[in-house]
């Protein structure tokens, strides 16, 4: 197979890449693989833990597809057998309750149809680590364990964590990275993708491959893409998430409040858009950069026509000021309505739902983010008395509105 010139491929591969180690490894492969036309076998786990990939989860998925693109084979491995143990970094919310192996495989169908996405699952391998770690024996499962000391696991960062503050480490948390480690051997892989937290994994992996006379892996670490707070990792359990999966509008108006400092990070990662042109873009208005990479993206996961919808309404009943197609209508209980039919700004936001609580109510309305009426007056003070009329429309924020009953 003719693959393309190595620079070409390592320019590829570098962009949005915070880590490549052995990075001086990487050009020796791809001089081999083009030398003998032997595509590289790039690895990508995924431990179906949940249901919904976001676009944090798609980071090394676009890598896995660029990998493809250039002629090289993509490995997907689902960790039925990985999930079942769970990820001891205690990130993920969703991982503290133990899952079921009919639960496990039933998000394993659904991860597949969602990283067929981004991923050529036509052209890609997909292996599930039960397959091998489900016929090891008692004693094969004592031998790979006798290949990793105490010591070489507490230099994971989240182990050496939890053994400085004394927190418990249980033991079959230990066997998680030993076990994303040997499906390297199992697969043969010659480039793992993933973030830059799984390194000691990568190593370790790298370490096994060499005691079985295979090539050793190199690891190919992305950057942690930030959610909608801009601080945080994307997650879930943040509410800080745009998934793939979600509706195209509610992705266009989640990507209309990322922070303006971390719109090149997106860009980058998410999208093929050359770098000097995302430059050329963010030296513009922020507004039009945002609906950019909305529509940019949302094409991938709906489609062109939907993505130029989606933006084009978002542009008509929030970016214009206009109102929405669809506005909810609330009833306010008549017994919490005083003698001359108001209530207070507060209390009112927070009898429609719109709020969560008086001390929220308070706060956005000294910060002028409540209004009331179809052309948006803003509610002034947090004890301001609204007369309840029926249609009147309240505002909280941007996203948040109703009519009156």
């Amino acid at each position: 197979m003719q693959f393309p010139p190595v620079a070409d491929q390592l320019a590829i591969i570098r962009r949005g890449v915070e880590k490549i180690v052995p990075e001086e490894e990487l050009a020796q492969k791809l001089e081999h693989s083009r030398a003998t036309g032997k595509p590289l076998r790039i690895k990508y786990g995924i431990d179906p833990t949940g249901i919904d990939v976001h676009l944090g989860h798609t980071v090394p998925m676009q890598k896995m597809r660029q990998f493809q693109e250039l002629g090289h084979q993509a490995v997907i491995i689902i960790g039925n057998y990985t999930a079942l143990v769970g990820d001891p970094s205690g990130r993920d919310e969703a991982r503290k309750k133990r899952l079921t192996a009919e639960q496990v495989e039933l998000n394993a169908q659904d991860y597949l149809a969602q990283v067929g996405k981004v991923v050529d699952l036509s052209k890609a391998e997909v292996h599930r680590n039960g397959d091998w770690f489900g016929k090891m024996s008692f004693a094969e499962i004592l031998q790979l364990c006798g290949k990793v000391t105490i010591a070489q696991l507490l230099t994971r960062d989240d182990f050496a964590k939890r053994y400085r503050e004394e927190k418990p480490i249980f033991m079959h948390e230990c066997m998680y990275p030993i076990m994303q480690a040997w499906d390297s051997v199992e697969i043969k892989s010659d480039i793992e993708l993933g973030g830059t937290e799984q390194l000691y994994s990568f190593m370790l992996a790298r370490d096994l491959q060499k005691e079985q006379g295979l090539a050793t892996q190199i690891g190919v670490m992305s950057p942690i893409l930030v959610g909608l707070d801009g601080e945080r990792r994307m997650g879930k359990s943040l509410g800080n998430y745009i998934g793939i999966s979600e509706p195209a509008y509610e992705m266009m108006k989640k990507f209309m409040q990322i922070p303006d400092g971390v719109m090149r990070m997106y860009f980058e990662l998410l999208t093929k858009i050359p770098l000097d042109e995302v430059d050329r873009v963010l030296a513009g208005h922020p507004k039009e950069a945002k609906v950019l990479l909305a529509r940019t993206i949302m094409s991938a996961y709906h489609s062109a026509d939907a993505a130029n919808e989606a933006a084009d309404r978002w542009q008509r009943e929030i970016g214009g000021g206009g109102l929405p197609d669809d506005i909810p209508v609330v009833k306010v209980p008549v017994s919490d309505v005083a003698d001359d039919g108001c209530v207070p700004a507060a209390k009112l936001l927070v009898l429609t739902g719109l709020a969560p609580s008086i001390s929220e109510a308070r706060r956005s309305v000294a910060q002028g983010g409540a209004y009331l009426g179809d052309d948006k007056v803003r509610i002034e003070s947090h004890d301001q008395r609204i007369k309840v009329e029926p249609g009147l429309m309240l505002w909280f924020g941007k996203k948040k509105y109703c009519r009156l009953e």
